[in-house]
């Protein structure tokens, strides 16, 4: 079967805010066919803000989301869990406008949509197909997706810093290659920017337990999970910064010093591109690996 999918049951965590350092209560509870992914404020009265790029909010070194007066904040390593997992539909409940940040990668996630187990919808899945290149550039920072048969991302960083001058990875995205090799990869910020952030009100829940800390001369954390855990985590908020397209991508996103900000303009560009892709859907009953092939509606706005 390869219809859409929502979570078997509800699950539960708590954690901090990156940025507002407040304790967040969480909850994935499953939704209808064709309900898309959504926020809901349980502090507001169960206002709900859909993964869309038409409800992008201020890009402050996280992704953050609105709808009316509710907003929502950090929801990149969450996205790309849900979408890389197969999620299709589900009711992300919060009790505070920032998702947590947990250990700052995306494997509690995985663990928490491992807990709630998986349920197949009878309705058939669909996907964005990128039929011809889309690009956009900010100085020297570039995206740009390829027509492709399968989800790859090629992302490359460049910093001046001794420890990732340079680092470049190639990673076709399944559920098992981003389980084992992109979510465990953290955050990571450099120590001469945490006074100013703080003093911006933002990093309030930074701590080493929740991020990769870069001094002058290295990190300060005891040990890094990969050696080019920096430019996999770059890969992990392309994957939730991209899911605001609002379906699954078939392509090759290739990107050089991409952030949020060029993440979510790109996405934006995408959805506006409408000649450059077109939705295909796999039918309910076909093999997981089954090629997709019919047309279906477009993006909605």
């Amino acid at each position: 079967m390869n219809g859409q999918n929502t979570l078997r049951h509800a699950v539960t965590c708590a954690g901090i805010g990156l940025h507002s350092g407040n304790k967040v209560s969480l909850s994935l509870k499953p939704a209808l066919p064709d309900s898309g992914i959504r926020f809901r404020r349980a502090d507001l009265g169960g206002s709900e803000i859909p993964a869309s790029v038409t409800h992008l909010a201020g890009i402050r070194y996280a992704t953050g989301l609105e709808a009316d007066a509710a907003s929502v904040e950090t929801v990149e390593h969450l996205l790309a869990t849900l979408v890389s997992m197969g999620v299709d539909n589900v009711v992300i409940e919060l009790n505070h406008p920032e998702v947590p940040i947990m250990d700052g990668s995306a494997a509690p996630f995985v663990y928490l949509v491992q807990e709630a187990g998986i349920k197949r919808q009878a309705t058939a899945r669909r996907f964005l197909k990128i039929t011809r290149p889309i690009s956009l550039s900010r100085g020297d920072k570039q995206m740009s997706l390829y027509p492709s048969d399968h989800f790859k991302i090629t992302y490359s960083i460049s910093f001046d810093h001794p420890l990732l001058r340079h680092q470049s990875r190639t990673i076709r995205v399944t559920e098992e290659s981003f389980v084992d090799e992109i979510a465990p990869a953290r955050t990571f910020g450099f120590l001469k920017e945490v006074e100013m952030l703080r003093r911006q009100g933002l990093a309030l829940g930074g701590s080493l337990d929740n991020a990769i800390v870069l001094s002058e001369a290295g990190v300060l954390n005891n040990s890094l999970r990969f050696e080019d855990e920096f430019v996999r985590h770059k890969i992990l908020d392309a994957i939730g910064d991209l899911s605001l397209i609002g379906y699954p991508v078939i392509g090759h996103l290739v990107a050089h010093r991409g952030g949020h900000g060029l993440h979510t303009a790109f996405a934006a560009k995408v959805v506006e591109d409408v000649d450059a892709w077109e939705i295909v859907e796999s039918p309910v009953g076909a093999p997981a690996d089954a090629p997709v092939g019919l047309p279906a509606k477009p993006v909605a706005n």
